[in-house]
């Protein structure tokens, strides 16, 4: 189940380093491939701002929906605060409660942005406006829908929003496998921290997968996974370090995938970071996770 909306990629100034055209070339990418049809792609409703509030300071949200950042927090944020980009940042938010919907009722789902991690209760920072994926966790706990959930973050920089905001309920585990010299220079404790060094590579990287994940899910049982499968590992993205070859993308991905689906658990995917210059590149690093996904056939 794929989820996209038509706002995920708003106008940026031209030369913006943020490559916001590979949202919608990822659905593009994914229909002219024939692994999905652009007619079955489900369209959310924008978060409400009661949902952005679970997470984030009503003066904040406030804020960022009347677009009256001021010029220290857009500098923060990296993005210029126009409707265009708070009405992106709404619709993200709700394609990852879609996506967690869809999750738990068809066993994976994808939303097509997401994977804001970066964004705190009360500030956004790296490009990230609203915290998704913890707005979509707390959100679905309210709704009884969950009781404990499992956040995956295999983007290259770690996930100190996401830790800031779900650190004081054991119901979230958040887990952050990162590079230890990335973004952010301060980091934020989460449940679990792997900081792995510059240059890590393949083998490291998937050794040490192949024994968290699977026990992961069976330690802390979850009702459902996040995972942001940011693609900036990669040996080529201009943010990355990690050193991750097209190969090593593949089999990370095929790990997660394949240990979810064995243990039984939802998996909701976000697409998280992946930069270059090249957004073509960039969309196929995306692309990976949906062919593995295909591959393994129904859930």
């Amino acid at each position: 189940m794929i989820v996209f909306h038509p706002a995920y990629a708003p106008r940026l100034p031209p030369g913006h380093r943020f490559p916001m055209p590979k949202f919608v070339r990822l659905l593009e990418r994914l229909t002219e491939t024939g692994l999905i049809r652009a007619s079955d792609a489900v369209t959310p409703v924008p978060a409400a701002r009661s949902w952005l509030e679970l997470a984030h300071g009503h003066d904040y949200v406030r804020a960022v929906l009347e677009q009256r950042l001021d010029a220290a927090a857009e500098r923060r944020l990296g993005l210029p605060m126009t409707a265009e980009v708070a009405l992106r940042s709404c619709a993200a938010v709700g394609g990852t409660v879609e996506t967690a919907r869809l999750a738990l009722g068809h066993g994976l789902a994808c939303n097509m942005a997401g994977g804001s991690h970066h964004a705190h209760a009360g500030f956004g920072s790296g490009f990230c406006v609203f915290n998704d994926v913890a707005v979509a966790a707390l959100l679905l706990r309210a709704e009884g829908l969950v009781r404990r959930v499992l956040i995956i973050d295999l983007d290259v920089h770690q996930g100190d929003g996401t830790a800031a905001i779900l650190a004081s309920d054991d119901a979230f585990f958040t887990l952050s496998v990162h590079c230890r010299t990335n973004f952010p220079a301060r980091k934020t404790r989460s449940r679990l921290d792997v900081a792995l060094e510059p240059g890590s590579g393949d083998a490291l990287y998937l050794a040490l997968l192949d024994r968290l994940v699977p026990d992961l899910l069976a330690t802390e049982r979850p009702d459902l996974v996040f995972y942001n499968a940011g693609v900036d590992p990669h040996q080529r993205d201009r943010l990355g370090r990690l050193e991750l070859s097209d190969a090593g993308l593949a089999a990370r991905e095929r790990c997660v995938l394949e240990s979810c689906r064995r243990a039984g658990v939802p998996l909701a995917c976000v697409v998280g970071g992946g930069y270059g210059s090249d957004v073509e590149e960039v969309v196929e690093r995306h692309a990976v996770l949906h062919e593995v996904a295909a591959s393994l056939g129904s859930w």
